[in-house]
């Protein structure tokens, strides 16, 4: 596998400086979300050119370091038409510059059907799921037409919330450049993290194939509320996760979440230890 990290979880200091953290500690590729990462000039859709696409291919390339994904986590089920006319402008913005910039995946969560992308009982209804299908459809077809991979990931809180859920939008839109970004703790939550190894397990036989991710953290429970948190400092089984990457998933990139500065190269080390003692 290669293991890598969200660039926003790393000291709060230029891209280039990022970058070279990245590569100290001894990552090889990174999750990037613009806006989180670089304040000294916009990222908004119009700056999205090709000129600094290119200048910002040249900096990975120079460190090292692949750019796993592209994000754009954006609700595509937002109830307010001119909101979500916007909201898709956005992601054809990504997928273009995506197409220049050489990046994995442009990857994104699957919404809410309210403007504040929060959970509420409608977001598991039949209708949320029509609804985010028919809203994604016009962005996996325009990804299609420019060669880039637009990935879903199922979250527990979400309209997709599980792999069932996700193989259903994977066969509707029937799409090569529909894949998946695994992660699994995203698919668990107070009333199924007990059986976590079945609910992966499951996730793995439905949505194999089409896994071009897989994110990396760790979750614990506190108060009643199941806390994402670093690789190795929690209750994950991540067997049945290493297994797939070595059986299945050759150089898959593997992107840590949740990590700090500080603990960032120990969750790293973590996972290679385990696939490598798998």
């Amino acid at each position: 596998m290669q293991i890598g990290i969200r660039l926003h979880d790393t000291k709060p200091v230029s891209l280039e400086e990022r970058l070279q953290i990245v590569k100290e500690q001894g990552f090889t590729c990174a999750h990037v979300a613009l806006s989180k990462v670089i304040k000294e000039f916009p990222v908004d859709n119009g700056a999205l050119t090709p000129g600094l696409a290119m200048y910002l291919k040249k900096l990975f390339w120079d460190k090292g370091i692949d750019l796993a994904v592209f994000g754009c986590y954006l609700n595509l089920a937002h109830p307010d038409p001119v909101q979500l006319s916007k909201i898709q402008n956005t992601y054809l913005a990504h997928i273009r510059f995506a197409s220049i910039l050489g990046c994995g995946v442009v990857g994104t969560e699957t919404g809410a059907p309210n403007a504040e992308y929060k959970y509420e009982p409608a977001c598991r209804s039949e209708e949320a799921l029509r609804l985010f299908i028919r809203n994604l459809r016009p962005v996996v077809a325009y990804a299609q037409a420019m060669g880039v991979i637009l990935a879903i990931e199922p979250v527990r809180n979400h309209i997709v919330y599980d792999a069932r859920r996700a193989k259903r939008v994977l066969e509707e839109i029937a799409s090569p450049n529909l894949q998946i970004i695994l992660d699994p703790v995203n698919l668990l939550g107070m009333d199924n993290y007990v059986e976590q190894t079945e609910v992966v397990e499951e996730a793995i036989d439905l949505l194999g194939d089409d896994v071009v991710v897989i994110h990396m953290k760790d979750f614990i429970v506190r108060d009643a509320s199941l806390v994402s948190v670093a690789a190795g400092t929690g209750q994950l089984n991540y067997k049945p996760v290493i297994d797939f990457i070595r059986e299945r998933k050759p150089f898959i990139h593997c992107t840590l979440e949740d990590t700090t500065p500080e603990n960032a190269v120990a969750a790293r080390k973590y996972i290679s230890n385990m696939y490598r003692n798998a």
